[in-house]
């Protein structure tokens, strides 16, 4: 939250805040909401919607990842549920930019009212400038780059030209003449190479100076998380042992009959409170293949509290859902030994610099696994597990050691590279739909289309590296597919999909799942495809009918980029060509794979194509719609 804020009223700021936008938003996504221009938004026009669908995304995105880096448990799970109850606003995206444009204008009324000063509070009395963000920077290392893409281009082209030229010298009587022109193009090529190179010198210093603000901000704002985390359980802790002494005295002085009530919730507290205060800081991956290293780290935030002495050792154990869950509700740890760890013990070491005490498993490794008895159906690839992560700590205070322990987030163990695919899908169905303080590893089985919506958007932006989110046409077409429902243009946002819809059942006509279609549409854009996507030239996911209705009317030749719909990580290219009767129709060219690209470029294989000639990209199917 922007520090002039923090002067307002508590009731007047639970006011301003509606539950679909609560406060937490606009605290830790301060600068990203200032930096956006809400206001020039026309919340009328639906041709914005598509922008405003991305500054949704966007949100929820940067929510997500807030929420993984804060190492308060409480908070990371509050600020998960927030960003999937934003999903509210996914049907109508200008409703958010309406609501949080009118937030911002309520909060300048209220502040100009309190006349609050502008800036950052006084330190010592004086008052501090404004810090710049540093967005302009990155705006301009941005184009930099560009330019220096544009220089390699244009350089390439030079290549051509002089290979072209020097080619046709010894056929042309003209020779002095073409000399002439051999030698110009040799010094554009010269100057071009000298510009490409000073550009890239400046855009790397330009980067480094980008690079060492930012990770300044991510390392101050870290370190007030955590500060801020361990300060507060240190102080409950203190407060307890406070209340102890005098509860003591208390007894001492009046008999201690009546008070055993007391002694007995404080030390309760004390126990859950020393043992809540261990928590996964980096959590291992959610896919470990058998045989493979990895690693994970765990913090204890009362560190400066443990008794000196001899060290302590922290254990990891694989533990099953069956085992997770008799754990939260019994507390008891689990003798029986499901899998084999290796490297799974590591001491608590405490870092003075940062104030944190970690114990840090650098190259674990599962060595084997031992699978439960599976009910029907169900596959090994859907079959969750977890670390368990086990000590007995001493509190400088307190007379006897605690048991403490901490479980991470679920993960799937698989024995084959080829099943990597199919458990990433129960882990993007726990991660996107599981409930706070849920019964490990619980998750609904069927979850709305447009909760759905939400994680595929999401995934999919983060997978391929891209700002260019599913607009509401790639949706329903996506909703189309997995419901089967092709000649359906309802509004899909409330029905229910299934995780047999999603990674089980087969899709009709088909070999392989709604998930494993996608995930191969993902791979290939990642891998081959980020640019054209990014600028808007692929359609990507598109029904025969939206398609029918972009091209029924272009010349022939007018073709669009679209994934293929029978095929697994395959884009295809509609076009319009001419019949044998002189009318027209709608073809498709058999899809190219990421072997087919990695062998010619998507733009080298659209060239080859005689019959096409121009694109119909997404910025003129939006002006169609």
């Amino acid at each position: 939250m922007t520090p002039r804020l923090q002067y307002l009223p508590t009731q007047t700021l639970n006011e301003l805040y509606p539950d679909s936008f609560p406060l937490d938003v606009r605290h830790y996504l301060a600068s990203w909401i200032e930096e956006q221009r809400w206001e020039t938004f026309d919340v009328d026009n639906m041709e914005q919607e598509p922008q405003a669908r991305r500054l949704l995304d966007q949100m929820v995105h940067l929510l997500q990842e807030v929420a993984q880096l804060n190492p308060n448990v409480v908070e990371r799970v509050k600020l998960q549920h927030i960003s999937r109850n934003l999903s509210v606003f996914q049907p109508q995206p200008m409703q958010l930019v309406r609501t949080v444009r009118d937030i911002l204008r309520k909060e300048r009324h209220l502040l100009a009212q309190a006349q609050i000063p502008q800036g950052p509070p006084a330190i010592n009395g004086t008052q501090q400038p404004a810090r710049e963000d540093g967005k302009t920077d990155v705006d301009n290392l941005v184009l930099k780059v560009l330019e220096i893409q544009n220089c390699r281009q244009t350089l390439h082209q030079l290549q051509e030209d002089l290979n072209w030229e020097k080619q046709e010298m010894e056929t042309i009587q003209d020779q002095v003449a073409r000399q002439t022109r051999i030698q110009q193009l040799e010094y554009n090529y010269s100057v071009c190479a000298k510009k490409r190179v000073q550009l890239l010198h400046e855009a790397l210093c330009a980067l480094e100076q980008c690079q060492s603000c930012l990770i300044l901000r991510i390392k101050s704002w870290r370190w007030e998380q955590h500060r801020a985390t361990i300060g507060v359980c240190e102080q409950l802790l203190g407060v307890n042992g406070n209340l102890r002494q005098e509860l003591m005295l208390v007894k001492r002085d009046h008999g201690g009959a009546e008070f055993h009530t007391l002694q007995e919730s404080l030390a309760h507290l004390l126990q859950t409170l020393i043992q809540s205060s261990l928590v996964v800081d980096k959590q291992p991956p959610q896919v470990i293949k058998t045989q493979s290293k990895f690693s994970t780290t765990v913090r204890y935030l009362l560190g400066e509290k443990m008794a000196p002495g001899k060290p302590v050792l922290l254990k990891a154990q694989i533990i099953t859902e069956a085992q997770a869950r008799n754990l939260g509700q019994q507390g008891v740890v689990p003798n029986e030994n499901v899998g084999e760890l290796i490297n799974s013990t590591a001491i608590l070491e405490h870092n003075t610099s940062s104030k944190s005490t970690c114990a840090t498993f650098r190259n674990m490794s599962i060595r084997k696994i031992k699978r439960a008895d599976r009910k029907g159906s169900e596959s090994v690839t859907e079959e969750k597990f977890a670390l368990l992560f086990t000590t007995e700590i001493t509190i400088t205070g307190c007379e006897t050691p605690y048991s403490i322990q901490a479980i991470s987030l679920p993960v799937v163990v698989i024995v084959h590279g080829s099943q990597e695919i199919n458990a990433m899908a129960t882990i993007i169905w726990d991660c996107a739909f599981s409930e706070p303080n849920r019964i490990p590893f619980i998750v609904p089985e069927r979850v709305p289309w447009k909760q759905m919506c939400e994680a595929l958007s999401s995934k999919f932006m983060s997978e391929v590296q891209t700002q260019r989110c599913l607009d509401r046409y790639n949706l329903h077409f996506l909703a189309q597919k997995i419901f089967d429902q092709p000649d359906i243009s309802e509004d899909f946002s409330n029905m229910p999909v299934s995780w047999a819809q999603f990674n089980k059942e087969v899709l009709p006509g088909r070999n392989f799942t709604f998930w494993q279609w996608f995930e191969g549409v993902m791979d290939l854009t990642k891998k081959c495809l980020r640019d054209y996507w990014s600028d808007g030239l692929i359609f990507g996911f598109i029904g025969k009918q939206h398609l029918h209705v972009i091209l029924q009317n272009k010349p022939s030749g007018t073709f669009l980029l679209r994934f293929s719909d029978s095929e697994i990580g395959g884009i295809t290219i509609a076009y319009v060509g001419p019949t044998d009767n002189g009318g027209r129709k709608i073809q498709n060219i058999q899809p190219f794979t990421k072997k087919d690209l990695d062998s010619a470029g998507l733009g080298d294989r659209i060239r080859d194509i005689n019959c096409i000639t121009h694109v119909n990209s997404l910025q003129v199917c939006n002006q169609i719609f």
